[in-house]
């Protein structure tokens, strides 16, 4: 059962929801389908890379020791092959970069530091040092060891580790299939013309996209009706084809609110207010294995509450390390007017030259206006006091996008 009529602080609330949620199931894909998902297995070398040492620079193969300017050149030795002519003192092989180093040479002296005389190479280098311009065996990894933790986003630079160890199927975590659906009679569709007290659907597009950037696999999304047993029907529909199940609007206290009346009946609803602005009447329940969270029809307030919990839920069942970021330390530039509850305020953050996070928020802050989100990288946590923070004052912001440069004008 709800903890009674109790509003949760966000932090408890989320608590509760990592109760609930455990990684998906390992499944193996090919290579080709293996990026932007989360490793399973820790990725460990089974060879060193290079397997032979390798020339850094085009130039010539040499023996360091050799303290002959002239060399013989007895050959070459081109990336993707291996010569068999072994360098001797006085000789040299003409080697291009990544080349393997042709036998009984330990340097490589670079083009530009030689000159040409018909079958023979000047060296006009004084000193030439053993390991030159050489790429030892191992030099970019060793055997046995851990490169990627298990629980890594697998992106260019993993799936390139990945393919030059010749794995060609990847062991990831399966992506949790959601159903995302917008509730009320209110609601049309964009193309179509709103008539009197309706507005076109935003949310469903907004979670859709915020679900699928997230990791999840949405195999539904649609409007649902406000007809009880209708409702009920689609949500026990979706909730035993999804791992989770997001719903917009009905959460709230309305006499047609009823989403919160379904899901007490299907299964256990944890909790269904929470102690934060935007987002207060947000439900979450378990039904067997599914998540279900009822989320707020408000468009701003549906987004917080979506990149505050169910943005964690899906991090978990993707298998991935890094569930929540941590709040950091930022510096106001203006007054912020505190609320009655713990406020997530869009905002933006930026660095100055030593390194100090300051922020503004980005203007009005109406739970419909989404606008307030556009070009916001921060949730500014401002708790509730009786008087303003002043700028100047620090309080914690919650990181959501790449930090730039100062805005070049205050927000209105």
């Amino acid at each position: 059962m709800p903890m009674g009529d109790r509003l949760l602080p966000p932090h408890e609330a989320l608590e509760i929801i990592l109760r609930h949620v455990r990684p998906l199931p390992v499944e193996r894909v090919p290579l080709e389908e293996a990026g932007d998902r989360v490793l399973a297995e820790p990725l460990i070398a089974d060879q060193d890379l290079p397997p032979f040492p390798a020339a850094t620079m085009d130039g010539f193969a040499v023996i360091a020791g050799d303290v002959s300017p002239w060399r013989e050149i007895i050959g070459e030795q081109f990336a993707g092959s291996q010569t068999s002519v072994e360098v001797t003192p006085g000789t040299a092989v003409r080697i291009t970069t990544g080349a393997p180093l042709p036998p009984g040479a330990d340097a490589v002296v670079p083009v530009e530091n030689t000159e040409l005389r018909d079958d023979h190479v000047v060296i006009h280098q004084e000193q030439v040092e053993v390991g030159e311009n050489v790429r030892p065996v191992g030099a970019d990894l060793r055997r046995d060891q851990v490169l990627v933790e298990a629980g890594t986003p697998i992106g260019p630079a993993e799936i390139g580790l990945l393919a030059s160890l010749g794995k060609v199927e990847v062991p990831v975590f399966r992506r949790p299939r959601m159903s995302v659906l917008s509730t009320g009679d209110e609601l049309v569709d964009p193309a179509q013309e709103p008539g009197p007290g309706q507005i076109r659907d935003s949310n469903r597009f907004s979670l859709v996209l915020a679900a699928r950037r997230a990791g999840a696999d949405v195999v539904w999304s649609g409007r649902g009706p406000d007809d009880p047993a209708a409702l009920r029907r689609l949500l026990e529909e979706r909730i035993a084809a999804s791992d989770i199940v997001l719903t917009s609007g009905g959460v709230s206290v309305g006499d047609k609110d009823f989403v919160k009346e379904i899901l007490d009946d299907l299964g256990t609803v944890h909790f269904r207010r929470l102690f934060m602005k935007p987002g207060k009447p947000l439900n979450f329940a378990t039904v067997g294995d599914t998540l279900v969270f009822g989320l707020p029809g408000n468009p701003v307030s549906a987004l917080v509450g979506f990149e505050v919990f169910v943005n964690a839920a899906l991090r978990v069942m993707a298998g991935r390390r890094d569930v929540q970021p941590r709040p950091v330390p930022v510096v106001l530039t203006h007054d912020v007017q505190s609320g009655d509850r713990l406020e997530f305020q869009r905002g933006l953050v930026w660095a100055d030259e030593s390194g100090v996070l300051h922020a503004r928020n980005t203007g009005p802050q109406a739970s419909a206006r989404l606008l307030s989100l556009v070009g916001a990288n921060a949730f500014l946590l401002i708790p509730p006091r009786e008087a303003p923070y002043r700028a100047g004052e620090r309080v914690m912001a919650v990181i959501r996008g790449p930090i730039g440069p100062a805005p070049e004008t205050p927000a209105e």
